[in-house]
């Protein structure tokens, strides 16, 4: 603590330092929760700056018309009797709006702050949109010697005096004591600079340096986040890395997942692929074998489930769910292919309600062969095949058309192909998949490496196809069991000549069983 008592010697100006801007308003809200779409504010104070003078305090409760938790009620000492019968937000907007307008939003971990106005604002039917200064990046800027810059810490650091931590309004003017203290201790030129640094970009993660934001390339591929410690906390992908990434960070207000997890953001990492096809696949592959702590669970599944189709005795479809082993699948046989015998019959209800089909006939209802109408028919959402009313021909041709999307692509080639990936503005940037029945067999960095695997270029076992540079591994991503999420995404390109000739791909017919020339 001895690297702080010097500062603690030297005079607190009574107006902040020009570097600051001209026009502020030091905010704190106190809400329900951490989420700013579904909770809500119930204390909001803020200390209005002015040519760097302090022009005015303003405290209110909310009302959030839902219970405050107790470990809230702990934190704050916020009771529902304090809240009660306070004015709801939309009450005190108008007034509120007109003190930040016009002014600089600050505020310590400013998107917390600002998700949560922007969202209530939203409710209340105004669109509220700042540049916020958050103070704790300006605290990492100028103080970069310490490792925590929380508001408690700061507090400690300054040895500032506080009647009730955790109280909008309280906090609101530890900002400003912290504001004093650095216009004492950096030369104006110092403030200005660190804080048109901070305003000239959207707000990175509090632990985020801005350099790894810079890093990024603007093209496609896969970014990982990871927390100090190194921990992974999600996987995503895009055409544009740079702008994808950024966007987590812009549109946190509406996405609760966003916002708690820009807190513990402090690397970015990434992989360049040649276009968007690779990158899905390096994603949703990555997914699998990492578990990223705030991407949605994905896994490899042993068994998915089918829709099998049958007449009954009297020519109507019915439809059944069965299990499927992705080892031994045919998926040229199936229709859908789900994760569960749960979300089969979510599926198979939401085809029922958009077809008018029966019920009974899909296992969903009873038994069929009483002869008794389902309960739909009551509701005129079946037209009675189960007892005989409409004919097997007009259901079977609306079951038909409920199956057509759900009837498992045919694989479009005699055998496996290699699947040639390149960067139409960096040609070196290459790379190739091997692809057999809808199954991701391998990832390649030179084409001879389908030699080493067994395979060759049909009708030009001696023709090469130019490369880039072969890595350690060749055979990166490797995994030739059937995966439905890779499915997808090679359907979505190699049964679309538009989106292959757009990402630039292009397809060549492979023969199993050669070895290397």
């Amino acid at each position: 603590m001895s690297m702080q008592l010097n500062w603690l010697d030297k005079p607190t100006p009574a107006r902040l330092s020009p570097g600051f801007p001209e026009s502020m308003v030091l905010l704190d809200c106190e809400t329900t929760g951490g989420k700013a779409v579904y909770h809500r504010i119930i204390e909001i104070g803020l200390v209005v700056i002015e040519n760097g003078m302090l022009i005015e305090r303003w405290q209110t409760f909310i009302d959030p018309k839902v219970p405050v938790p107790p470990f809230i009620q702990k934190l704050t000492g916020i009771s529902p009797g304090m809240v009660d019968g306070a004015p709801e937000f939309g009450d005190i907007a108008e007034d509120l709006l007109s003190k930040l307008k016009g002014r600089t939003l600050v505020a310590h971990n400013a998107r917390f702050d600002y998700s949560f106005l922007k969202n209530e604002f939203e409710r209340a039917g105004i669109t509220y949109s700042a540049k916020p200064l958050c103070s704790v990046k300006f605290s990492r800027n100028l103080y970069p010697q310490f490792k925590r810059h929380g508001l408690s810490q700061i507090i400690e650091r300054f040895e500032l005096k506080i009647e009730n931590r955790h109280r909008a309004l309280d906090d609101a003017e530890m900002i400003y004591q912290f504001f004093r203290k650095s216009s004492a201790l950096f030369s104006d030129d110092e403030i200005s600079a660190t804080c048109k640094t901070l305003l000239k970009r959207p707000t990175l993660p509090t632990m985020l340096d801005s350099k790894e934001v810079e890093k990024l390339p603007a093209s496609a591929g896969v970014y990982y986040f990871y927390d100090p410690k190194g921990t992974l906390l999600y996987v995503g992908k895009s055409v544009h890395i740079r702008n994808r990434v950024m966007s987590h960070f812009s549109s946190d207000h509406r996405n609760p997942k966003d916002l708690q997890m820009s807190s513990k953001i402090a690397h970015v990492d990434f992989e360049q692929t040649p276009s968007d096809f690779g990158a899905q696949i390096r994603e949703s592959n990555q997914i699998k074998t990492l578990s990223p702590l705030y991407n949605r669970r994905l896994r490899k599944v042993k068994k998915l489930y089918q829709y099998r189709s049958s007449e009954d005795n009297l020519g109507y479809l019915r439809l059944n769910i069965e299990a499927v082993e992705t080892e031994d699948t045919s998926v040229e046989q199936q229709f859908g292919l789900f994760r569960s015998p749960r979300q089969a019959s979510k599926k198979m209800e939401q085809l029922a309600d958009q077809y008018f089909l029966c019920h009974k006939l899909l296992g969903l209802e009873g038994d069929i062969t009483n002869g008794q109408p389902c309960f739909r028919s009551q509701l005129k959402k079946c037209f009675g095949a189960c007892h005989g009313l409409e004919s097997s021909e007009n259901y079977n041709e609306r079951m038909t058309a409920a199956l057509k999307n759900y009837q498992i692509k045919l694989w479009p080639y005699h055998g496996p192909v290699l699947v040639e990936e390149r960067d139409p503005q960096n040609p070196d940037r290459v790379a190739f998949h091997i692809i057999d029945r809808w199954r991701y067999i391998a990832k390649l960095a030179i084409v001879d490496d389908i030699y080493d695997l067994g395979f060759a270029l049909a009708g030009q076992r001696n023709r090469h196809v130019s490369s880039g540079q072969s890595p350690a591994d060749p055979r990166d991503d490797a995994d030739d069991r059937f995966d439905l999420d890779i499915y997808f995404i090679l359907v979505r390109f190699m049964v679309d000549h538009e989106k292959m000739k757009m990402n630039n791909l292009k397809i060549w017919p492979l023969v199993k069983g050669c070895q290397s020339i």
